[in-house]
């Protein structure tokens, strides 16, 4: 049952969006159409709410070893205004959530933030005061996800339609700010963390703003609004991970080398699971996540079994669509190792049919 709502619900009603429940919040799937609003952003500048998203603060002597020890890759190689993203991992390395850490412009009023996805930020918060309390570390933490609404513009208009709005004495800071970096900026009157981040491949921006001010700042963009839907199909184009879809610590286990972003861990720092992961990385890992696209007509869709040629499972869809962008139906599934090198053929079973396919590498795109 949905229990939670962004502040800019009502906002989207009056724009005639169409809702759906994502992560325990009913969230704007689309406006005008996800294929419209996929190539806004491809194109030109799209706007999204993605205030279902969390925000934990952390402040404190030792905040930064508590996030340190929390997260997998290196928060202490921060600089204040700086980002990086990160996996939670238990002790076994499997993923719980992956996140966006923030060391803050010194003029915040926490030390550091971190970003963790829809529905897990009681999780997560509870899961930082417990291991704060269980090492005896000096630090505060605080969810604020209800204290702030985030907004993503994107796409390689992105830039241009957020100077326009932003104080003339920041347009220099803003247009000087590299990828995951951030600062403290006024728009519409608002001052907001304002960071170099997307989810889209594009260029563009996520504005962490005070929920009782969102819809003077969401206002301040000419652009077009865009859904979840949207959301969806640009993250799946370019291979990027979906929280509890392409991994999950109950129903799709996995640890960062199968999901391909071992990238985020760093092994000569210490966090829980990193012995795990030592070992994954010395051994190997069986299966890996793997883009595929369909040569035979058809869309895959999550839950869809990856055959072999002679009929045997492999692996099964975590995500899958009709890109809008390549207009060719793509997806991503974990397969054998040996799966792993593009142009590859299998079949992927869709409404009971099997479909020929080709795995791909990832991106799809190349942006």
């Amino acid at each position: 049952m949905t229990e939670r709502t962004p502040p800019l619900h009502a906002v989207h009603e009056d724009a005639g969006a169409s809702f759906t429940d994502f992560g325990g919040w009913e969230m704007p799937v689309e406006f005008e159409s996800i294929r419209t609003e996929h190539r806004a952003v491809r194109d030109s500048a799209g706007i999204f709410d993605v205030s279902h998203m969390g925000e934990i603060a952390v402040s404190g002597p030792d905040a930064e070893r508590l996030l340190q020890r929390l997260t997998t890759n290196d928060v202490t190689a921060l600089d204040p205004g700086q980002a990086q993203y990160a996996m939670i991992t238990d002790e076994d390395g499997t993923i719980l959530d992956d996140t966006v850490v923030y060391d803050l412009p010194a003029d915040r009023d926490a030390d550091y933030l971190f970003i963790p996805n829809a529905g897990h930020d009681e999780q997560l918060s509870d899961r930082w005061v417990d291991h704060r309390d269980e090492w005896g570390l000096d630090a505060t933490v605080e969810n604020r996800t209800d204290d702030y609404a985030m907004l993503a513009l994107q796409g390689p208009e992105a830039e241009e339609r957020l100077l326009d709005p932003v104080a003339e004495s920041q347009r220099t800071a803003i247009c000087d700010l590299s990828r995951f970096s951030a600062i403290t900026a006024t728009v519409g009157g608002v001052d907001c963390l304002i960071a170099r981040t997307g989810y889209t491949g594009e260029d563009g921006f996520e504005l962490i703003v005070p929920t009782e001010s969102v819809e003077t700042v969401w206002r301040e963009f000419d652009c077009q609004p865009c859904g979840l839907g949207a959301r969806d199909t640009l993250r799946i184009e370019m291979g990027f991970l979906l929280s509890g879809q392409d991994f999950d610590p109950e129903d799709n286990s996995r640890n960062p080398y199968e999901a391909g972003v071992g990238f985020t861990v760093k092994l000569d720092t210490e966090f829980v699971g990193r012995d795990a992961l030592e070992r994954v990385d010395a051994e190997g890992v069986a299966e890996k996540l793997t883009g595929f696209r369909l040569v035979d007509r058809g869309v895959p869709r999550q839950g869809y079994t990856v055959q072999d040629l002679d009929g045997e499972a492999i692996g099964t869809v975590t995500s899958g669509t009709m890109s809008p962008t390549l207009d060719q139906p793509i997806g991503l599934a974990y397969l054998p190792v040996e799966y792993r090198s593009p142009g590859v053929n299998v079949q992927v079973v869709v409404r009971g049919e099997p479909k020929k396919a080709q795995t791909q590498a990832l991106p799809f795109l190349d942006r």
